[in-house]
Parts: C-alpha cells; sequence; structure tokens
C-alpha cells in the first residue's frame, strides 16, 4: 500500500506547496526573495556615520566608499563582490577593478552607484540631480573660523555667515571651505564633534586677500594672479605639515580641492601666471601621489605623478621632473618591484636637470636600494650608501629649494636600514631602525610604519618576541593614521613569523591584525 505524500509548507508564509514544487519557498515568496536579491536592503541613518564610511567617504574614491559599505559591520557578514556587483549592474570582475583601481570620476555612474546604494547626498563630493548638497538642521549656516592675531598669536575666531555674505564672501566660501579636520559634509546628528560642525576657512592675510581669491575663482583670467598662486602654496604647506600626525585622510579633501582648482583654471589665466600655477600644480599632484600611496592605491598615486610631470613639463621645472622619478621609484619599492627601483632611480639621477644636493643624495641612496634588491654585493651597496652620506654632509642648510628638504641623516639611517634588509643583513637594519625610533623624532605617522619595517627586520633575524611588540605598536599607530602602508608592512610580518605562531606574541599580532 503506497503511503500519501508528506505535506510540505513555504518556511517563509507556511501556505501549502505544490507537490511538484522542490524548493523550500512558494512562488510569491521566491519571487520576493529574489526582487530583495537584485537591489540593497535599507539602512539607517547612523551606518553612515561609522568612522570607516566616513573615512571611505573622504577619499572621494567611490570604490573605497563601496568596499567600506560591503564590509559594513551593519550588515551579519561581508557583502561578496558578486552581490553588490549585481546591485550595480557590474560583474565581479568589474567591481574588483573599480575597488582596487583608481578613483571613478564618471559623474553619471557616481550618481547611480550612490542612488542605489542610498548615500545621503549631504556626504558625496557631488550634487545628485535635482537635490544640491544641503546640510542637516545642526550645520545650518554654521560659523566661519576667520584669523585674527592676538599678542602676536593667531587665533580663529567664528564668524556668523550672514556677516560673512554681507562682506561679499559668500563666493569664495562655497567654494573653499572645509570643515576642520575631517572631510567635508560628515557632520551629521548631535553627536557630531564641535569641529565637525564648523566650516573653516584656512588662514589669510586679510580681508582683502579674500575678496581678492573669491574674485579670482569667479574670473580667472582677470583676477587669478601670482598672490593666488602664493596661498595656494602655503595651503600645501599646511596639508604637507598636517600630514605626518594626521595621516592622509585628513589633508586630502583639500589637496584634491586645489587641484581641482588648479585643473579648472589653469586654462584661463595669463601666461606667467599658468606657468607659476602649474608649477605648484605639479607639486601638488606629487603630493597627492604620495598621500594615495600612504592608502595602499597606486593606480592613483600613479595618476597624480603623471599628471604631476606634465605640469612640471609645460611649467620648464626640470627638478620636479626628476623628483617625481624618484618618488615612483620609491613606490616601485613597496611593489616589490626590484628592476623598477633601480632604473627608475638611475633615471632621475641621469637625467638633463641639475637636481638639488639632497635630493641627489636621496637619488643615490634609492639607487643603493635598487642594487640590493637585485642582488649585487654588500660592499658596492654600502659604496652607494656613503656617496650619498658624503653628499649629504656637503649639502648647504641654507639651500632655498624645498625639494628633498625632509632628507636628512635620520631618514639617511632609515634607508640604509632598508638597504640591509634587502642585503640579507636584517639584524643590522633592525639596529638602524631602533636607533631612529629611540630619538622620539618620528612624526606618529612614520613613527608607525618604521615600527613596522624594524619588526620585519627583527622576525627576519630570529628574533620572533621583539617583532610581535613592535608589529603591535605599529599596528595601533597605523589605525589612527589610517596608514595602510604601514597595515601592508605589519601583514608582512605576521606572515614571516608564521613558524613561530606558538609564541604568545605571534599569535596576539595575528589576532590583531585579523581583527
Amino acid at each position: 500500500m503506497t503511503s500519501a505524500p508528506q505535506l510540505r509548507h513555504c518556511t517563509r508564509c507556511g501556505h501549502r506547496l505544490a507537490v511538484d514544487n522542490p524548493r523550500p519557498l512558494c512562488s510569491p515568496c521566491q519571487s520576493a526573495a529574489v526582487d530583495a536579491q537584485a537591489r540593497p536592503p535599507a539602512v539607517p541613518p547612523e551606518f553612515w556615520a561609522l568612522d570607516q564610511m566616513r573615512d571611505a567617504l573622504a577619499t572621494w574614491h567611490m570604490g573605497r566608499v563601496i568596499f567600506a559599505y560591503r564590509n559594513h559591520p551593519y550588515h551579519s557578514h561581508t557583502l561578496s563582490q558578486e552581490l553588490v556587483g549585481t546591485w550595480l549592474g557590474l560583474t565581479q570582475a568589474q567591481l574588483s577593478r573599480i575597488e582596487n583601481g583608481r578613483a571613478p570620476e564618471e559623474l553619471t555612474k557616481l550618481i547611480r552607484y550612490s542612488q542605489i546604494l542610498g548615500i545621503p547626498g549631504e556626504l558625496l563630493w557631488f550634487d545628485l540631480p535635482g537635490a544640491p548638497r544641503t546640510r542637516t538642521p545642526i550645520e545650518t549656516e554654521p560659523p566661519i573660523l576667520m584669523p585674527v592675531v592676538l599678542g602676536g598669536r593667531e587665533v580663529m575666531i567664528p564668524v556668523d555667515a550672514e556677516a560673512a555674505k554681507a562682506a561679499g564672501l559668500d563666493g569664495m566660501i562655497g567654494t573653499l571651505a572645509v570643515r576642520a579636520g575631517a572631510t567635508p559634509g560628515l557632520a551629521v546628528g548631535p553627536a557630531a564633534s564641535a569641529e565637525r560642525q564648523t566650516a573653516r576657512v584656512l588662514p589669510f592675510a586679510g580681508l582683502d586677500e579674500m575678496r581678492h581669491l573669491a574674485a579670482a575663482l569667479e574670473d580667472a583670467h582677470r583676477y587669478l594672479d601670482h598672490s593666488v598662486v602664493g596661498f595656494f602654496t602655503r595651503q600645501f604647506g599646511r596639508c604637507k605639515a598636517d600630514d605626518g600626525h594626521a595621516g592622509p585622510l585628513r589633508v586630502l579633501p583639500m589637496v584634491l580641492g586645489i587641484l581641482g582648482a588648479v585643473q579648472q583654471h589653469a586654462r584661463d589665466v595669463q601666461p606667467d601666471v599658468r606657468r607659476a600655477l602649474l608649477a605648484i600644480g605639479a607639486d601638488g599632484a606629487e603630493f597627492a601621489g604620495w598621500l594615495y600611496r600612504d592608502l595602499h592605491d597606486p593606480d592613483s598615486a600613479t595618476y597624480w605623478y603623471d599628471r604631476g610631470t606634465e605640469w612640471a613639463q609645460e611649467a620648464c621645472d626640470l627638478p620636479m621632473q626628476g623628483y617625481i622619478l624618484l618618488r615612483k621609484s620609491q613606490m616601485a619599492y613597496t611593489e616589490r618591484d626590484a628592476v623598477r627601483v633601480l632604473t627608475l632611480a638611475q633615471a632621475a639621477h641621469h637625467g638633463p636637470w641639475r637636481l638639488p644636493p639632497r635630493v641627489r643624495a636621496e637619488v643615490i641612496q634609492q639607487e643603493a636600494r635598487g642594487l640590493a634588491m637585485t642582488g649585487e654585493p654588500i660592499a658596492v651597496v654600502e659604496r652607494k650608501l656613503s656617496d650619498a652620506q658624503t653628499l649629504l654632509a656637503a649639502a648647504d642648510d641654507g639651500d632655498a629649494s624645498p625639494l628633498g628638504a625632509q632628507y636628512d641623516e635620520r631618514t639617511w639611517l632609515l634607508r640604509s636600514a632598508s638597504c640591509y634588509i634587502e642585503a640579507g643583513k636584517p639584524r643590522e637594519a633592525a639596529a638602524l631602525y631602533g636607533d631612529v625610533l629611540a630619538s622620539g623624532v618620528l612624526a606618529r605617522r612614520d613613527e608607525g610604519y618604521y615600527r613596522a619595517r624594524r619588526a620585519v627586520a627583527c622576525a627576519l633575524g630570529g628574533e620572533p618576541d621583539e617583532a610581535a611588540q613592535e608589529g603591535l605598536d605599529a599596528l595601533r599607530l597605523a589605525a589612527s593614521t589610517n596608514s595602510q602602508r604601514t597595515t601592508r608592512e605589519v601583514a608582512r610580518v605576521v606572515a614571516i613569523l608564521a613558524p613561530w605562531q606558538a609564541r604568545s606574541g605571534p599569535r596576539e599580532l595575528r589576532a590583531a591584525m585579523g581583527a
């Protein structure tokens, strides 16, 4: 006797399933599940207030924003590239290229991706159609911080936005105002800190200069002159000073904003001003390349290095062209491309330019690094290091060139340490790193990176516990400065320490790296 078929019910709604339906869902619920997979779920407003989301938005890189979205702890697990790519109309390979390549620039795609993911308009670095960026009520008409000299010191005091507009400064404010120490448009809700609720115009000489800058942005042909170029120069100087302790995400918006002004207005200015503007643009582009290197975004770094070279060529700035070749060689070292490290350094050394003495010393030392990586004897490497040290010692401290100004005896020691690592002498490298770190003079971001480098040297030298401790210290500093370059070095330490995973130190470092 044949038994009656067992009744089955939809696991979602409980309705009886058809006998010939092999799925656990009825047809309406199955359709609803497919529809749900075709679009992202709604997320609460606090989703966008997470530090990782704010940091990603600060880069003006939609690929980084999508990556942060996929890895947001709000989701029960990391969303796959296949799933999010389906929402965005992309294949997994296309989304991977967007996340890991240069920042997408096509506005129509940026708008579509942001609308699909539901990113609030006030957090974006571009306007949505028919919905220009607006401030939340707590941010409406924030005060503007203006410079005042009191007792010989520059102090920033708040000025009512309406008063600023009455003084004819509203056009400039709309173009150049950025949030103090944060990303444009990221302060939301009452929990936002006071500094993030304040728009800030970086210090000027006075109201006359501010009015002149506003006019220059409105009519570059008539008003964008050498004084405006000087303003951009000072702002790049401030950003470079802030980078060492604040990290790339804090200064990148201002740098990109000024570079955007250079790109937009260079065609409209007088020829002599154009050359000066492109010269400072080349300097800023080189700095932007460095910031993206620190964020471990080599494609964006290469873009800005190439743009800097182009601008330097038009500005007849030969030394900057050689300096960017040096920077590209240093980036090749990060990517472990030994031959490119050497050939780019040699190109910088022998090009048709006269580099400042400190840069020449730095280039020669970079050649030593390339020679070590390509297997040349240690005696050859050390001769190059000695040549660099001799040239550095003879450099005139009164040299007016800003190129290479940061290259000093400590930098020579740190770079020499990397040469010893590549030459197979990690203990000598660890000792050199230790001497500089003990001086306590490095900026936070640099201290983190060189602690990671010392951790590599200690691990290669058979000192796993010391390597693990240095790695943990480096990881904490990397988190506070958003230095992906440092994090990558710590990951290298974890790999080298694999044979010592039974020890508590290496085990703790691996756990911290995976957190």
